[in-house]
């Protein structure tokens, strides 16, 4: 059986974040292959420490949708009707990229399990491969009102391209308006998903909106939502002991997980 950890690189700032999560995923002993799906804006010179990691590097291109898709769907359309409230998504942030995801559906794999670029895995995660399609984690970082919303920054596939063609007949029909992109899609196209504990996808908010939520004893997978932890930016203070464990691994060091402070 073919596995595969995928996650997906449109620009030269997300690959910073694949090369601190090649690298978590080394320190937990996994022999599940590597994929890293790219478009055409992630420049070679960015891609190439990702290959000398052991990754496989997947060319893709963006998915074949309508003018008036992308139009709805660029960022400062999006934005507009569907403004960021909570926190700020960065400047190389582009929405449609994300869409590419999709892609992943096409790969000669059995089994994947997606991870965004901005997460790390602090601990071995490959029971994911058992788990059926499609497993997520609630998008919660607020409040227990997140819960009945998914976040899928972690969650397991099943590729084949029968399912691909069929999120592309679902995916851009009149008027089709995705708020958050591919999060609202693939909750949509998977109404029944299965709910991973928050553990295999914490997001960084819950350190201080929710600090009682936070156990590093249990958290599989930390995810950088929102502000990204190789930029400078206002919640950088409040995030510090998040950042400098990314840099950690960033570097291609192995984090002592034992001695990290807890939430104040």
């Amino acid at each position: 059986m073919k596995l595969a950890y995928v996650t997906l690189v449109t620009n030269a700032d997300f690959a910073l974040g694949a090369k601190a999560l090649l690298h978590s995923l080394d320190a937990t002993g996994t022999t599940a292959e590597r994929v890293v799906l790219h478009t055409g804006g992630a420049p070679a010179e960015a891609l190439a420490p990702l290959a000398a990691l052991g990754a496989r590097l997947v060319e893709t291109d963006l998915l074949p949708t309508s003018e008036g898709f992308n139009a709805a769907h660029a960022r400062e359309a999006l934005h507009g009707a569907a403004p960021f409230t909570k926190g700020e998504k960065p400047a190389f942030h582009t929405p449609l990229d994300n869409f590419c995801k999709l892609r992943l559906w096409q790969l000669d794999y059995d089994r994947v399990v997606f991870l965004d670029a901005d997460t790390l895995v602090l601990r071995n995660i490959d029971r994911l491969f058992d788990f059926p399609e499609f497993c997520a984690a609630p998008n919660v970082y607020e409040s227990l009102g997140d819960f009945h919303r998914m976040n899928s920054g972690v969650f397991t596939a099943r590729p084949s391209e029968a399912t691909f063609d069929a999120m592309m007949a679902r995916l851009d029909t009149p008027g089709a308006f995705w708020r958050r992109t591919d999060q609202t899609f693939l909750q949509d196209y998977f109404p029944d998903w299965h709910g991973l504990p928050v553990t295999f996808n914490t997001l960084q908010y819950v350190w201080f909106n929710m600090p009682t939520l936070w156990n590093w004893d249990s958290i599989k997978v930390l995810h950088f939502q929102y502000e990204k932890p190789w930029q400078d930016h206002a919640k950088a203070d409040r995030l510090r002991p998040l950042i400098d464990l990314w840099r950690a691994y960033a570097a291609g060091r192995t984090p002592d997980l034992s001695s990290l402070p807890n939430p104040s």
